[in-house]
């Protein structure tokens, strides 16, 4: 099972290099980042609408798995890594911090209004 997640994530990725040098090759350089990100952005999303059933498992879990690489509470901290990724489709970069690159993640909260996502 995890092979095929392995599987299906390199070649997501090796398309998705693909697809983002040929349209970049065709336009020329960005003028602006934020025209490349939603570019990237679009890609990406489609590539996750064709290729998967809808589980964001194989696009969270190795990504949770590396915030929560340093985490006291591993198992906690993988268990709201994955509802915080599967909701808002981001995870920060990093073991701590960095929350500003996912904003739906940051802005998540528990019933308590602490931050929910790790």
């Amino acid at each position: 099972m995890k092979m095929m997640k392995m599987a299906t994530l390199l070649f997501s990725l090796l398309l998705l290099t693909s697809l983002l040098e040929t349209t970049m090759a065709d336009q020329g350089p960005p003028t602006n980042l934020s025209g490349f990100c939603t570019k990237k952005c679009n890609v990406s999303s489609w590539l996750e609408t064709t290729m998967g059933d809808n589980d964001d498992s194989g696009f969270c879990d190795p990504r949770c798995a590396v915030r929560c690489s340093k985490a006291g509470r591993k198992d906690r901290c993988l268990k709201y890594c994955g509802i915080c990724c599967e909701k808002c489709h981001c995870v920060p970069s990093g073991t701590y911090g960095n929350k500003d690159e996912c904003p739906c993640y940051r802005d998540m909260k528990n019933s308590k209004g602490e931050p929910k996502c790790p």
